[in-house]
C-alpha cells in the first residue's frame, strides 16, 4: 500500500485506528467519513475530541484521495468543514470554561485564506480574524470586555494547537488581523470596521476576497462582512492597490528563499508559476471587476476562474489553464504534506526523499513529478509575467508619486549608486505594502512617496549608506505614526541631511529617535546648537508645566526636556560643534537640573500624605562623573541621599512617619522618579551603591550618621569616591555644612603605606572582575582614564591637596604642585574628550565603521583614524609611566 510505505504519518495513524482501516479496506468512503466525525464522541475534554477526529480525518481523506474515491474538492471542503467545526468548538469550550454555565455569544471567527475559500490544504494552518461584542460576550464581574475577550482568544489558540500524543488540530496564525503587531488577539467589531474603513491596506482587500463568517456568532460574523463590503468591492478602479497586489507578488518571489527553477526545493506555493500566483491572478481580476460585477464576488479559485472567463474579463483559454493547474499542484501539495503530517509547500531537496513522494502520488520517479510540475509552473508563470507587467503599466501611468515604482525604482537606485538596486527596491517596497505598520494610511504613504526620493539621495550621500537605511527602517518600524515626521523631512532640506549623519553616525541617538521621532523639531530652534546655560535656568525650564499638572505629568515633562536636552547634545557631539569636554559638562547641569525639579516636585507630594519635618530635609550627594561634573550620554547617576536634623523627629502630617522611615521613604521615591520609565520613557539609572554599608545599608541616613561611618567604618575605596562628592540638591546652609564634613573626612591623617597598598590592591581586583569591553574602553583598559583616577585619588587622600570635584581641576592642581607629570594631565584630558564622544560614536567600545572613525578623528582633531589610535596609546603609555613613578610598580599595558 502506498500510504503505508511512503508516509511515515499515514503508517502511523493506521496502526493507531485499525478499525477504521477495515472500514477503508472495505472501500466504504462515507462510512468511514462518518465513522471519522464520531472518533472524539468519548474523550474527556473538547481538546481531545477535536484532535482525535482531526487524525481520523486525516487518515480517510488521505487515503480516500489516493484511491481516487474522493476528489480534490471534496478532500478541501471536508476539512475546512472540520476547521469550522472545530473553532465552533473551541470557542464555545474558552467562554464556558471563562463563564461556567453561560451561554455562547458575541465572538466570532471569521475564516480567511484557503479555510475561508473552503480550500484547505491536507495539513494546513488556519488565519481566522477574531472579533467579539463587548455587550454580549459573557464575562466574570471582574472582567472587562477586552480581558475576557483576549482569554477566550488564548484559549482556542491553546485548544486547536496544542500538540500531545493526541496530535493537533490546527495551527492557528492570528497575524492577518487589523495591525497584527500592537492589536489584541481579538478585536471589537467596532474597532475592526474602523480600521477597514480608514487604514487598511491593499492586500487587506484581497484577503477579504475569501472571507466568510465560519465559526461562533456567524450571523453577527456575516453583518460585519456585510458593513465592510464597500471597502472589499469598489464600484471605482482602484490600480494602485492593484499595483500593490503585484509588488507583493514580486517580493514574494524574491524572497521566499525556495529553488528558482522547478527541482529539489522548490516551492509550490510561492515560487514563480505556482499556486499564490494562481490565486493572485483570480483575485487580481476580482479586485479590478467585482465592484461593479457582483456574479465576480466568489471565494473558491476555480470558481472565480470559470466566473472571470465566462464574463469575458480573462480569456477562455488562461482561465483553463489555470484552473487545471492549481488543481495539479494542489494534489501534489496535499501529497508533501501526507508525508509527515506537515504544512509545507517545498518539494524535497534530496531526490531520494522526491521520489517517495512521487511513489505515493503514483508518479514513475521524482523526474518525472518535477518535469510535470515544470511544465505547469511555467505556463502559470508566464501568464502571471503579463499580469504582473500590465498592472506595472497602469499604476506607472496614473501615480502621480515623485519616485516611480517597480522597474523605475530599481533604475533610480542604480543610478545613485547604490549596491544591489534590485533588493534594495524590493525592501522599500515592503515598506509601502504594509511591512511597516506607520506607513499603512493613505495619508502617511503619501507622506512618503513625496519624502522617498529626497531621503534616498540624502542616504547616498551619506558616509555609511547601509547603516543610515537600516536605521532609518528601524525608526519607522518602531513608530506608530510617521506623517509628521515626514511632512517636516520634506519641508526642511537640511535637517534630512543631519537625520541621515545622525542615522549614519550614532547608535543611541538613533535609537532615542526611533522612541521619540518628534526629538527632530527641537533642532528646528536657532538654539538647538547652543550650550545649555545654568542649572538655575533649566531648573525654570524644566519646571514649566501646565499649570494643574498632576505628579505623573510632572514626571512626562521633566523626561521629554532632558531628552530633548540630550539628544540637542549629541548631535552637537557628532558635528563637533563643541568640545567634547564643553558638552559633558552640560549633561551634568541637565541632570542636575533634573534632579533637582524632580525632588522638589516628589517631596510636595510626599508631603501632601506625610507633612513636613521640623528643622530636616532631603540631600542629595553627587559622586562620580555626576559628582565631576563630567557625565557622558552612556553614564549613570551615582547619589548618596542624606537628611539634616534627628532622625527621631516625626512628621507634622496626616501619617506621620518619623524622621529615618520618613526620608528613607522620600529617597526611594526620588529614586524612582528619576530611574522608572514612564510614557515618555526612561530618564536615567541611578546607582545608591556608595552610601554608607552599600546595599546592606539604609538608603538614607542622617548627617550625623553619615559622618560618623565615614570617620570610623568607611574603607579606602569609599573615601576615594568621597574625593569626587558635591551636594546637588539641598539648601545653601546644608550644602556647606556637608562640603565641610566631607572635607574634613579627607584631610584626615591617614597611614600612607596602607593606603599605598589598599589602592593597589582595588584597582588589581577592578582589572581582575571588570574587564575592558573592547579595544577602545578608555576608562578600562590599564594605561586609561581609571589608572588616572586612582593616581590622583591616592595623592589626594595622602597629601591632602588637589581636593576638587572636578577631576580635571584636581589634575591641575596636582600638577601645578608638580605631583602629577604634565604628560599625564594632557593624556586624561585627550581620553576624555575621546570617552564622552565614543559613548556615542562607539557604544560597544569596538572599532567602529569608517564613518564613525572619521567622527571621532575630527572631534579629536586628528588627521585620521591612525592618528587617533597613536595618541590613545600615547596617552595611556604617558599614564603608565607616572603609575610606576608614584606608586613604584609597573603598570603593563593592554595589546
Amino acid at each position: 500500500m502506498r500510504a503505508d510505505t511512503h508516509s511515515p504519518f499515514l503508517s502511523r495513524a493506521m496502526a493507531r485506528l485499525p478499525e477504521l482501516v477495515d472500514i477503508l479496506a472495505a472501500g466504504q468512503g462515507e462510512a468511514a467519513l462518518d465513522w471519522s466525525k464520531c472518533a472524539g464522541a468519548d474523550a474527556p475534554s473538547v481538546a481531545y475530541a477535536l484532535r482525535r477526529e482531526r487524525l481520523a480525518l486525516a487518515l480517510t481523506l488521505a487515503i480516500g484521495d489516493l484511491a481516487g474515491a474522493f476528489s480534490l474538492e471534496r478532500v478541501m471542503a471536508e476539512l475546512s468543514a472540520f476547521a469550522d467545526r472545530a473553532l465552533d468548538a473551541a470557542i464555545a469550550d474558552a467562554i464556558v470554561r471563562r463563564v461556567p454555565g453561560a451561554t455562547p455569544a458575541g465572538f466570532t471567527a471569521l475564516a480567511l485564506g484557503k479555510h475561508g475559500a473552503g480550500e484547505l490544504n491536507y495539513s494546513s494552518d488556519i488565519d481566522p480574524i477574531l472579533l467579539y461584542d463587548p455587550v454580549l460576550l459573557p464575562r466574570r464581574s471582574r472582567d472587562d470586555a477586552g480581558e475576557a475577550a483576549e482569554w477566550v482568544a488564548r484559549a482556542i489558540v491553546q485548544t486547536l494547537g496544542h500538540v500531545d500524543a493526541e496530535g493537533y488540530v490546527f495551527r492557528v496564525d492570528l497575524r492577518l488581523r487589523p495591525a497584527s503587531e500592537v492589536s489584541p488577539l481579538a478585536i471589537p467589531f467596532e474597532a475592526a470596521l474602523g480600521h477597514y474603513e480608514s487604514s487598511a491596506l491593499a492586500w487587506e482587500r484581497a484577503a477579504f476576497i475569501r472571507a466568510r463568517s465560519a465559526a461562533g456568532d456567524v450571523a453577527a460574523g456575516d453583518g460585519f462582512l456585510a458593513a465592510i463590503r464597500p471597502f472589499v468591492w469598489r464600484k471605482s478602479l482602484d490600480y494602485g492597490a492593484i499595483a500593490e497586489i503585484g509588488r507583493l507578488t514580486q517580493r514574494i518571489r524574491a524572497s521566499h528563499g525556495g529553488a528558482a527553477q522547478v527541482g529539489p526545493g522548490f516551492d509550490l506555493k510561492k515560487g514563480r508559476g505556482g499556486i499564490r500566483e494562481i490565486e493572485f491572478f483570480a483575485q487580481t481580476h476580482q479586485l479590478i471587476h467585482g465592484g461593479r460585477h457582483p456574479e465576480l464576488r466568489l471565494r473558491g479559485t476555480r470558481a472565480s476562474l470559470d466566473a472571470l472567463a465566462a464574463g469575458g474579463f480573462v480569456a477562455d483559454d488562461d482561465a483553463r489553464m489555470m484552473g487545471m493547474a492549481y488543481d495539479r499542484l494542489r494534489v501534489i501539495e496535499h501529497r508533501l504534506q501526507m508525508v509527515n503530517d506537515q504544512q509545507t509547500h517545498a518539494l524535497p531537496r534530496d531526490w531520494a526523499d522526491l521520489d517517495a513522494v512521487a511513489h505515493l502520488h503514483g508518479s514513475e520517479n521524482g523526474a518525472a513529478l518535477v518535469a510535470e510540475l515544470a511544465a505547469i509552473c511555467e505556463a502559470v508563470g508566464a501568464r502571471y509575467d503579463q499580469l504582473i507587467l500590465q498592472q506595472s503599466g497602469v499604476g506607472v501611468a496614473t501615480a502621480a508619486t515623485a519616485v516611480a515604482h517597480g522597474g523605475a525604482l530599481v533604475e533610480q537606485l542604480a543610478e545613485m549608486g547604490y549596491a544591489a538596486p534590485e533588493s534594495l527596491a524590493a525592501r522599500i517596497d515592503g515598506w509601502r505594502g504594509g511591512t511597516m505598520r506607520a506607513l499603512r494610511s493613505g495619508a502617511a504613504i503619501a507622506a512618503w512617496d513625496a519624502l522617498q526620493t529626497p531621503l534616498l539621495v540624502a542616504v547616498s550621500h551619506a558616509p555609511d549608506r547601509d547603516r543610515a537605511l537600516l536605521r532609518w527602517e528601524q525608526l519607522i518600524g518602531q513608530t506608530s505614526s510617521v506623517v509628521t515626521l515626514l511632512r517636516l523631512l520634506v519641508a526642511q532640506p537640511k535637517l534630512l541631511e543631519l537625520l541621515v549623519r545622525i542615522l549614519s553616525l550614532a547608535p543611541p541617538l538613533a535609537d532615542e529617535l526611533a522612541r521619540r521621532a518628534d526629538l527632530l523639531d527641537a533642532l528646528l530652534d536657532a538654539s538647538a546648537f547652543a550650550l545649555p546655560l545654568s542649572v538655575t535656568e533649566m531648573i525654570g525650564e524644566f519646571s514649566d508645566w501646565d499649570e494643574g499638572a498632576d505628579y505623573q505629568q510632572k514626571l512626562d515633562h521633566v523626561r521629554r526636556k532632558v531628552g530633548e536636552k540630550r539628544f540637542a547634545l549629541g548631535v552637537q557631539l557628532i558635528e563637533a560643534a563643541h568640545d567634547p569636554l564643553d558638552i559633558s559638562a552640560a549633561l551634568s547641569r541637565v541632570a542636575e537640573a533634573a534632579i533637582a525639579v524632580l525632588t522638589k516636585a516628589t517631596t510636595v507630594e510626599f508631603q501632601a500624605a506625610h507633612g513636613a519635618i521640623s528643622g530636616g530635609e532631603l540631600v542629595i550627594l553627587g559622586l562620580g562623573r555626576l559628582g565631576g561634573g563630567a557625565l557622558t550620554h552612556a553614564s549613570d547617576l551615582d547619589l548618596i541621599f542624606l537628611f539634616t536634623g534627628d532622625f527621631a523627629v516625626e512628621s507634622d502630617g496626616r501619617r506621620p512617619l518619623n524622621a529615618s522611615l520618613y526620608f528613607n521613604r522620600l529617597a526611594q521615591r526620588v529614586s524612582a522618579a528619576l530611574s522608572v520609565p514612564t510614557a515618555e520613557g526612561a530618564l536615567y539609572e541611578v546607582d545608591t551603591r556608595l552610601r554608607p554599608q552599600g546595599t546592606q545599608g539604609m538608603l538614607a541616613v542622617n548627617f550625623a550618621s553619615f559622618a560618623k561611618y565615614q570617620q570610623e567604618a568607611a574603607w579606602s575605596w569609599e573615601h576615594m569616591a568621597l574625593t569626587r562628592a558635591r551636594v546637588v540638591y539641598g539648601s545653601q546652609a546644608a550644602r556647606k555644612e556637608l562640603a565641610g564634613m566631607i572635607r574634613g573626612v579627607l584631610l584626615a591623617p591617614r597611614d600612607a603605606v596602607a593606603l599605598h597598598d589598599d589602592v593597589l590592591a582595588m584597582r588589581a581586583r577592578m582589572a581582575e572582575n571588570k574587564a575592558p569591553k573592547g579595544a577602545l574602553d578608555v576608562k578600562l583598559l590599564r594605561g586609561g582614564l581609571v589608572d588616572a583616577e586612582f593616581m590622583v585619588h591616592y595623592i589626594q587622600l595622602r597629601d591632602g591637596v588637589g581636593l576638587q570635584p572636578d577631576l580635571r581641576l584636581a589634575l591641575e592642581e596636582l600638577a601645578a604642585a608638580g605631583m602629577i607629570l604634565d604628560a599625564a594631565l594632557a593624556a586624561f584630558d585627550l581620553m576624555a574628550r575621546f570617552l564622552v564622544a565614543a559613548r556615542l560614536l562607539a557604544p560597544d567600545c569596538a572599532v567602529p565603521p569608517p564613518v564613525a572613525q572619521a567622527a571621532l578623528a575630527k572631534v579629536m582633531d586628528c588627521s585620521d583614524w591612525a592618528e587617533v589610535m597613536a595618541k590613545l596609546r600615547n596617552a595611556r603609555t604617558a599614564i603608565a609611566a607616572d603609575w610606576a613613578r608614584i606608586f613604584a610598580v609597573k603598570l603593563e599595558l593592554d595589546q
